[in-house]
């Protein structure tokens, strides 16, 4: 009992309670036993569970094992066995004291379980037998706090109100968190401030001020945690938070233009693409997609359509213009999005606008004829160069270029450089009643400016042909044939056009009715005229 006691309090070494607790049994029992007896108390090993401290250096004592049969005469040897014993561990053979020969790692590896042996010296058998004993490693303060989750980046949408949760940073601290404070952490930020605020004790990151993705779309966050929870010597970590701004529709689209100046041909046909006006957005994706509309009193003559990929209008011509009717035009677009939620809406109250000035050119175009075709009438027979009739063609364009006309179709025919047609031979309607025309009208400022324009010419009758036999007529009579018996019936025509059908008149010449036996009776019918037996 006193040796042990001696050695607890000369070697400062925490030895096991059991070891008091057996000696404070051996006295109690031996002050039990009656004088002269012969009981005996059980003996064995003397130790309990060591503690090392992590990180010492040298080589430092850890405490003693001790068989209680050993009575200090040296005649015991004290042997380590196990994982560690010798290269880590080492043992004093003659006093069973304990050392670390090499600096230790808690977090590394915090117990290590050996085997103690006692052997007499004298005969070389143990005199215990072999038993296990424990040696823990104790922690210090020495693993700073480190973020296992690195890198972190997360993302809110902007405008979002105070309070809105951002995203969650850990730290790990290896030491042992049942040793005092050493792994306690406290989070706070090292820059972030105003916009963002952490919780101390959970790393929670939310916003604390409005922020607007337009102004800065990023924000780098330091975070830094401090283990025993932020007292003197702590240590600390610290870890980087990229957050981003998830865009929200807080901005309407917005013309760069007030004003656009377009032109158009007047020859250009429907749907022609005459400009494009750009508006811009500072939003983007769904959020700035956009509609471009003219608005309704503007709508009649040109249209906007929008281009879906580069968000931009298109001005389209709706209705074909004049330069000679209306040479500019004066429309307003107005834009607005497509999407926009209904919490958002009081940033789209109002339309942008821009107005556009669109400037009609002037194209050469032919000549125009006051009508689509012309009629003229003419009487056969009339002579040479006379009147048939006017046509007239204009020049639409602003400069009224001067007019040449030529004629095609016949060589009876001749027009003039003022449009006036007249015959150049006399007209006969039995050879030809109607004739078709072609008058083609040239701008002389540019001779590849032409028209053309069908005329006909109708050629009217005169009297101007006897009526005729149309065939030769033989006739036969009977000698014995009676007076007033019909012989033959002959018939007449005439080429010339009646309004009215042909009434002829038929007798026998002077001669004829004088001396022949022969007489004609004009019955007084009506003659179709003969005219369809001729060629026109």
């Amino acid at each position: 009992m006193d040796s042990c006691l001696l050695l607890l309090f000369t070697l400062g070494i925490p030895l096991l309670w059991p070891c008091l607790v057996a000696a404070e049994n051996v006295k109690t029992k031996r002050a039990k036993q009656p004088a002269g007896s012969h009981w005996r108390v059980k003996r064995g090993w003397v130790w309990n569970q060591f503690f090392v401290p992590e990180e010492l250096n040298t080589t430092h004592h850890i405490g003693r094992l001790r068989s209680d049969l050993d009575n200090g005469n040296n005649s015991f040897q004290y042997k380590l066995l196990g994982v560690g014993a010798e290269n880590i561990f080492t043992i004093d053979g003659r006093t069973g004291d304990l050392y670390a020969k090499q600096k230790l790692d808690r977090e590394e590896r915090s117990l290590y379980i050996l085997r103690a042996q006692v052997i007499d010296i004298t005969t070389g058998k143990a005199v215990e037998p072999e038993s296990e004993f424990v040696i823990r490693v104790s922690d210090i303060n020495d693993n700073e706090p480190k973020f296992l989750d690195e890198p972190y980046e997360a993302t809110v949408p902007e405008m979002s109100p105070e309070g809105t949760l951002v995203t969650q940073v850990t730290a790990r601290d290896a030491d042992d968190p049942s040793s005092g404070n050493h792994a306690r952490l406290l989070y706070s930020l090292l820059q972030g401030q105003p916009y963002f605020s952490i919780e101390p004790t959970t790393g929670v990151i939310r916003i604390s001020s409005k922020m607007d993705r337009e102004l800065q779309d990023e924000y780098w966050v330091i975070v830094q945690a401090k283990d025993m929870i932020g007292q003197p010597g702590a240590l600390s970590g610290t870890t980087s938070v990229l957050i981003k701004l998830s865009d929200v529709n807080d901005n309407k689209p917005i013309f760069k233009e007030s004003l656009y100046r377009l032109t158009v041909s007047e020859s250009a046909p429907t749907g022609t693409s005459i400009g494009r006006i750009t508006a811009h957005d500072d939003d983007t994706g769904e959020n700035a997609e956009m509609d471009y509309s003219i608005e309704e009193d503007d709508s009649q003559t040109f249209d906007i359509i929008t281009n879906n990929e580069t968000q931009e209008g298109i001005v389209i011509l709706k209705k074909n213009v004049d330069y000679e009717q209306q040479n500019h035009y004066g429309i307003r677009a107005k834009v607005k999005n497509l999407h926009v939620d209904e919490q958002f809406m009081k940033y789209h109250t109002e339309a942008s606008t821009t107005f556009i000035k669109v400037q009609v050119e002037d194209e050469d175009e032919p000549p125009v004829f006051l009508l689509p075709y012309y009629v003229f009438e003419i009487f056969e027979e009339n002579a040479y160069g006379s009147f048939v009739g006017l046509v007239s063609a204009t020049d639409p364009d602003h400069r009224k270029s001067p007019i040449r006309y030529s004629l095609t179709g016949t060589k009876l025919f001749h027009i003039d450089d003022n449009g006036t047609i007249i015959t150049t031979h006399p007209l006969d309607r039995e050879i030809n009643a109607w004739y078709n025309l072609s008058v083609t009208a040239t701008e002389s400022y540019n001779v590849q400016q032409i028209s053309s324009v069908p005329v006909y010419v109708q050629v009217l009758n005169i009297n101007d042909h006897a009526p005729a036999f149309p065939q030769y007529y033989e006739m036969y009579v009977c000698e014995n044939a009676d007076s007033g018996q019909a012989i033959q019936n002959i018939s007449a025509v005439d080429r010339d056009e009646s309004m009215e059908d042909h009434h002829f008149y038929f007798n026998l010449s002077v001669d004829d009715t004088n001396n022949s036996s022969f007489t004609i009776k004009d019955n007084q019918a009506c003659r179709k005229s003969p005219s369809s037996m001729y060629p026109s």
